[in-house]
C-alpha cells in the first residue's frame, strides 16, 4: 500500500530543502528523501556565491541566520587583465550585493531548520523511479538503506536530485535537453592562507584564466584554467603557486600549505522541459551552468520560489495557471543565466587554438566593459541577480 503526502521531494540539497521549507509556511506537508547520509550532505565542501535575492529568501523565511553572521558580504568583484585590476562596484552600480557563503553551510542551516520544524526528512533512501507522472497521483518507488522497497504517492513529485536525477527521466523522456561542453576545466586548490584580496578576482592572462576566491579568513579557494584531462597530482605545490601567480600578475598572492586539489570539468545543460504532468524538476536536475557566473545554486532558488507559488495555487486554491506555466517562466531565467555564464566564460578564458586576433579582441571586450558604466552595470545586475518572480 502506498504512503501518502502532498508533495514528494527527491533530493535534500538546497532546492529540495528550501522547497519543503517554503511549502511548510503554507501548511503543505512534504516528504523529502535523499540517498546520502546527513553527514555526507553537510560535509561535502562546495563553493557558494549567493545573490542578494537568495539571501533575502533564506533570511526572511527563517531558513538561515548565519548567512548574515558568518557569511561574507561582497560589494563587487575585480576583473584582471593586461597586468591591471579593475573593480566592478555592485553597490554603486545597482545597489545590490552578493554573499560568499559555501553551499554546505546553507545545507547545514536548512537541515537544522527543517528538522526543528518536524520535517519528514529521510536520509539513506533512494528513489528508484517515478510512476504515473501524468496523473493526479504520481508515485515514487523508493528503496531504503536495508534494501526494502516502498511507494510514496503524492499530489506533486519534485526532482531536486541533481544532474543524475531519477525524476528527470520521467519529465524529459528520451529528448533530454540541450548541451554544451567546455573545452577546458578548472584546477582547484584549497590552501591554508589569509585572503589575497578582499573580493573575488577574475583574471584573464595570456596563460589562461584564474579565479582567486575565499573560503574563510584562514582558508582560500583558487582555480586556474587547465586541460580537462589534467591529473591533479601532476603539479608540485611550487608549480601550482607559480601557475596561479603567473595568471594573476596584478596581485601578490598569499601562499600557504595546499591541502586539497581537484580538476573541475563543466558543461552547460538545459532540459527541454521542467515538468510532465505532476512531476517537476528543479536545480541541477533541470540545468547546469559553468561556475564562472556564480549562478548554480541561485538558479535552483529561483526555480523553487516559482514552484512554491505554483504548488500553493494548485493545491490550496485549485488554480493550475502558474503550475502549467512553470516551465516557461523558469526557463526564461535559466537561459538568461546561461547567456551570462557563457559570456563571462568566453571573455575570461583562453580558447584552445585562439589566434592573436582573438586575443586582442578579447582584451578589447574586457575594456569595453570596464570603461563603460553601462557595461559595468550589466555585469553587476546579472551577477547580483535579477528580481525573483513569484515571491
Amino acid at each position: 500500500m502506498a504512503e501518502r503526502t502532498r508533495v514528494a521531494i527527491v533530493g535534500a540539497g538546497p532546492a529540495g530543502l528550501l522547497l519543503s521549507h517554503l511549502l511548510d509556511e503554507a501548511g503543505i506537508e512534504s516528504i523529502v528523501i535523499d540517498s546520502r547520509t546527513r553527514e555526507q550532505i553537510e560535509t561535502t565542501i562546495r563553493a557558494g556565491i549567493l545573490e542578494q535575492g537568495t539571501v533575502e529568501v533564506l533570511t526572511e523565511t527563517g531558513a538561515s541566520e548565519r548567512v548574515n553572521t558568518i557569511g561574507d558580504k561582497h560589494s563587487g568583484i575585480y576583473l584582471g587583465f593586461d597586468d591591471e585590476l579593475h573593480h566592478i562596484d555592485f553597490g554603486a552600480l545597482v545597489g545590490r550585493n552578493v554573499w560568499l557563503y559555501p553551499q554546505h553551510e546553507v545545507l547545514v542551516d536548512l537541515i537544522a531548520a527543517r528538522l526543528a520544524a518536524g520535517q519528514d526528512l529521510r536520509f539513506g533512501v533512494t528513489a528508484e523511479r517515478v510512476e504515473d507522472a501524468e496523473t493526479e497521483r504520481p508515485r515514487v518507488v523508493v528503496r531504503d538503506a536495508e534494501g526494502r522497497e516502498s511507494v510514496i504517492e503524492a499530489d506533486v513529485v519534485v526532482g531536486a536530485d541533481g544532474s543524475r536525477s531519477v525524476v528527470k527521466k520521467a519529465v524529459t523522456g528520451s529528448h533530454g535537453g540541450f548541451f554544451h561542453e567546455c573545452p577546458f576545466a578548472w584546477f582547484g586548490i584549497l590552501t591554508e592562507a589569509p585572503p589575497s584580496k578582499d573580493e573575488l578576482i577574475y583574471s584573464n592572462s595570456p596563460d589562461g584564466f584564474a579565479l582567486i576566491s575565499q573560503r574563510s579568513p584562514e582558508v582560500q579557494r583558487m582555480y586556474f584554467q587547465c586541460d580537462p584531462e589534467t591529473d591533479p597530482s601532476s603539479y608540485s605545490e611550487a608549480q601550482l603557486w607559480d601557475e596561479l601567480q603567473r595568471r594573476t600578475p596584478a596581485t601578490e598572492l598569499k601562499e600557504g600549505p595546499i591541502f586539497q586539489r581537484d580538476v573541475l570539468k563543466f558543461r552547460s545543460f538545459v532540459a527541454h522541459r521542467m515538468q510532465a504532468g505532476r512531476a517537476v524538476i528543479v536545480g541541477d536536475a533541470a540545468h547546469t551552468v559553468p561556475p564562472t557566473g556564480a549562478k548554480g545554486m541561485n538558479l535552483a532558488v529561483a526555480d523553487v520560489v516559482l514552484l512554491d507559488r505554483a504548488i500553493r495555487d494548485l493545491l490550496l486554491r485549485g488554480d493550475a495557471t502558474h503550475f502549467e506555466s512553470f516551465t516557461d517562466e523558469a526557463l526564461r531565467r535559466t537561459w538568461k543565466a546561461q547567456q551570462f555564464s557563457w559570456w563571462m566564460t568566453s571573455m575570461l578564458h583562453q580558447q584552445p587554438g585562439a589566434s592573436d586576433f582573438e586575443r586582442h579582441r578579447q582584451i578589447a571586450e574586457l575594456r569595453t566593459v570596464t570603461d563603460s558604466e553601462a557595461g559595468r552595470r550589466y555585469l553587476a545586475e546579472a551577477y547580483t541577480g535579477w528580481p525573483l518572480l513569484g515571491r
